[in-house]
């Protein structure tokens, strides 16, 4: 009974140990907020501090001409411009965007959420590096894929 109880203990505190906290899950959530919120109003260093140097986001596009799939990958830096530019003219968005975040999965330094914007659907792995939370990954796609 006392090496189920010492066992029960460990456990219990090493979920406590490695578990987020409230501050992690409102971290997380801040970063997809500033990802998709710097291109509804430029904002290109709200864009740049919710990603990590080395982030890539992927779409798959539709060849026109040969009628085939592919992904075309985009990097930090041009989403960094893309928020500055995309929506200058406030054209690009509906007045209300929508913006439902929705956490997958959180560990101590890892976490997976969906994003629904508008029109897109993002799957983003951000990743905790001296205390703050980046996007790393985005997989990024219409909800009508006929669109792409």
């Amino acid at each position: 009974m006392k090496y189920f109880v010492t066992c029960a203990f460990l456990l219990i505190m090493s979920k406590i140990a490695s578990s987020q906290t409230k501050q992690d899950t409102l971290s997380i959530k801040q970063a997809a907020l500033d990802y998709i919120e710097s291109q509804h109003q430029p904002n290109p260093s709200r864009m740049e501090r919710a990603l990590h140097p080395r982030m890539v986001k992927r779409t798959f596009w539709k060849d026109k001409a040969t009628n085939k799939d592919y992904v075309r990958e985009t990097s930090t830096e041009s989403m960094i411009l893309l928020a500055e530019s995309y929506n200058v003219k406030g054209d690009k968005f509906p007045a209300k965007p929508k913006k439902e975040i929705k956490l997958l999965d959180v560990s101590e330094r890892t976490a997976s959420l969906k994003l629904l914007a508008d029109e897109w659907i993002d799957y983003m792995h951000l990743v905790k590096l001296n205390g703050a939370w980046k996007i790393i990954n985005v997989l990024s796609q219409y909800n009508d894929v006929k669109q792409h």
